[in-house]
Formats: structure tokens, C-alpha cells, sequence
């Protein structure tokens, strides 16, 4: 019993860390590659540093392909060991070489990227073999290409942020989700764009050299009406992102999506607000027609102080409290569409302007309270 428990373990353990990248040696490489099975083979040394980054990518990969191993392989030779007299022969010099053999075993060099979305995709265009690799979902951000950047970035009607990138960039990669984020944070603002260039892409190298591109990420902000383009050099943070755009967009978005605290809010009518709260009577109904008359050239955000002065005549203290619980309840449910949500937040907006002064007066009260109370003492 012992022993059939230690085989069964044995042969767990062995399922467990099986790889599906194919070891060649001398002995099998050409019963393996170039015998009607194309293949991608890495040439590799134990000792390289460059080789162990690679290793878990690499059997990522073959685990990508590993339900296709009859139509094509993912393989590695020990080219500094018993592989040696293959790498002389495909005149490895460096580590990690990776090279791509076709069904007849003619070579080629592999010079893309070493990321794993790559290296699948590699193999995919050669050999017509698909990865089982689950597609990325479509980026946020708008991409670029020499066939679209000069009607989209130098568009006279918008602002646009560009990121240069390349691929196999790390500071790229690192930047990215946050990018991504800011991308959706603006998306509802049709006229503030972010986009991103593969600026270490062959065809798109021109409009990198024509904006003084030497290192990625580089990011720079193209202003409408043709101003000249700034770099931009601030904090690579969703924050600061967020208050850079809003600052030369003219928008108010806010940082996880959604319009900030000040949407909405109209200076002239706030003033209106916080007076129309002090006042009853006749003088309550002369700050309505004020405000009334001002609304017409303000905007269509100006209807809504109209209309929290109409509600709050009879009942102001139930309106404003029961409306801004129903408002925030809305808002942190997030259920509705984009525009709605944009539509629901300055309404909320605008209702903290009938209230926001009285919280002012009410903690100036408590802390002069406190004071006189100190002083007595």
C-alpha cells in the first residue's frame, strides 16, 4: 500500500510540474522541428539572467499552445550545454536567441517583443495557429497610428494627451492601467481625448522623430486650435492626470469616473442661493426672479438652482435633506447610464449650495460658543 501511495504521489507530482515547452537535444531536435511542424525555439544558457526573466513567459507559452502540439512546437535548447552543437549550428552567440523554423526547418530570427501576448502572436501569424490565451479586453484609450494621428491629434476642435510608448517598455507597462483609468474617466468628453502611439512601431517612427521622441513614456498634450503642444511632466498619477486635463479641457471630471464636486456649480447663482435661505417673503420671491433672469444666459445647469428655490419655498429644510439622500443613494449605486449619472451629480452639486453656508454659520456658532466658554473660565 505504501508504495502504490508513493507511485501515485510520484505521478501527481509529475502532472503538476510537467511543461509543455518541448526540451530538444541533438538527438530529437529534427524529429521535432522542420519535419512538417514549424516551431519557435529558445536558444538558452542556465547561468543567464536574461533566460530565467524569460522562463515563466516562455511556459506560459507553451501552455498557450499546448492543445496544438501535433500542429506546432514551443520548444528550448541548452545551447551552452548538451544542446551546444545546435546553437553553434544556428550561430547562437547570446542568450536568450530565439529562433523560428518552419515546416521545412528553414530559420529565421525572432526580433519581436518577449512579452507573452507577443511571442503567441508571433506564432499565430506564422503558423496559423491560435493561442488559447483569452484576447485582452479593447483598450480604453484611443490608439493611434501614422493613419489616423494627424486627424485625430491635430484636430482643431479637441485636446488631446498623447502617451509615446513601446512595447517592451517597463515604465509603459507600469503606466498603463492608470492611463487606462484616466481614458475612462473621460470618456463622456467627446473634445478631451486620450490616446496612445506605439512610437517604436516601423511605420509610426516618423511622427515619433517629428515630436522629439527619445525615450518612452513620453506624453505630450495637443491643445485645440492648433496652439503649440506642451509636454506634459507632472506626476504619472490618475490625480494628477485628472486636474491636468480638467485644467486645460475646461471639463470637471473626477478621479474613478464621474463629474467632481464643483460641476454644476454656478458662482453668480451660489450667492443667490445662500441669500434666497435668509430671506422670506417678498424678498425670497425678488432673489427668485433674480436668479430667474440670470439663468438665461447661464446655461442649462442654471434650472436646477430655479428649480431647488420652487421646491424649497414651503418646506426647505425636508426638500433639502431628503433630496440629497435620494441624489447620493443614486450616485453610489452607479446603475444608470454615463450621461445620467453626469445629469444626477450636478444636481447634487447644486443642492450643497443651499446648504453649504448654513454648515459655515453653524460650526462658526459651535466655535464661538467654545471661545466665550473658554474665556469664562
Amino acid at each position: 500500500m505504501k508504495l502504490s501511495l508513493s507511485l501515485l504521489f510520484a505521478g501527481l507530482l509529475a502532472g503538476v510540474s510537467a511543461s509543455n515547452v518541448v526540451e530538444l537535444t541533438p538527438d530529437n531536435f529534427d524529429s521535432e522541428i522542420g519535419n512538417g511542424k514549424p516551431g519557435l525555439v529558445e536558444f538558452f544558457a542556465p547561468w543567464c539572467g536574461h533566460c530565467k526573466n524569460l522562463a515563466p513567459t516562455y511556459e506560459q507559452l507553451g501552455d498557450a499552445f499546448a492543445h496544438a502540439k501535433g500542429k506546432v512546437s514551443v520548444a528550448k535548447v541548452d545551447a551552452d550545454g548538451v544542446g551546444k552543437p545546435l546553437g553553434q549550428k544556428y550561430g547562437v552567440t547570446g542568450y536568450p536567441t530565439l529562433k523560428w523554423f518552419d515546416e521545412e526547418g528553414n530559420v529565421e530570427p525572432y526580433e519581436g517583443g518577449r512579452d507573452l501576448d507577443a511571442l503567441a502572436s508571433f506564432i499565430t501569424a506564422k503558423s496559423g495557429v491560435k493561442s488559447n490565451i483569452k484576447p485582452p479586453p479593447p483598450p480604453e484609450a484611443l490608439i493611434l497610428d501614422v493613419h489616423n494621428f494627424d486627424d485625430i491629434a491635430l484636430d482643431e476642435t479637441k485636446d488631446v494627451i498623447v502617451t509615446f510608448t513601446a512595447p517592451w517598455c517597463g515604465h509603459c507597462k507600469n503606466l498603463k492601467p492608470i492611463y487606462e483609468q484616466v481614458a475612462i474617466d473621460f470618456k463622456p468628453e467627446s473634445n478631451c481625448v486620450v490616446a496612445n502611439i506605439d512610437a517604436d512601431a516601423q511605420p509610426n517612427k516618423e511622427i515619433a522623430g517629428r515630436y522629439g521622441v527619445s525615450s518612452y513614456p513620453t506624453i505630450k498634450f495637443f491643445p485645440h486650435g492648433g496652439k503649440e503642444v506642451e509636454a506634459y511632466e507632472g506626476p504619472r498619477t490618475e490625480q494628477a492626470f485628472v486636474t491636468f486635463l480638467n485644467e486645460r479641457c475646461g471639463t470637471q471630471r473626477a478621479v474613478g469616473g464621474g463629474l467632481n464636486d464643483e460641476a454644476g456649480r454656478i458662482a453668480e447663482l451660489d450667492t443667490l442661493a445662500q441669500k434666497f435661505l435668509g430671506a422670506a417673503g417678498d424678498a425670497r420671491d425678488y432673489i427668485y426672479r433674480e436668479a430667474l433672469t440670470l439663468s438665461e444666459s447661464l446655461g442649462e445647469t442654471a434650472k436646477f438652482y430655479l428649480r431647488v428655490m420652487e421646491k424649497v419655498v414651503n418646506d426647505q429644510e425636508s426638500y433639502i435633506e431628503k433630496e440629497s439622500k435620494r441624489l447620493g443613494s443614486i450616485l453610489s449605486k452607479r446603475t444608470m447610464s454615463p450621461a445620467k449619472l453626469d445629469e444626477i451629480k450636478m444636481k447634487a452639486n447644486v443642492l450643497s449650495a443651499f446648504v453649504a453656508k448654513k454648515l459655515e454659520e453653524a460650526q462658526e456658532k459651535v466655535e464661538s460658543v467654545i471661545g466665550r466658554a473658554t474665556a469664562e473660565l
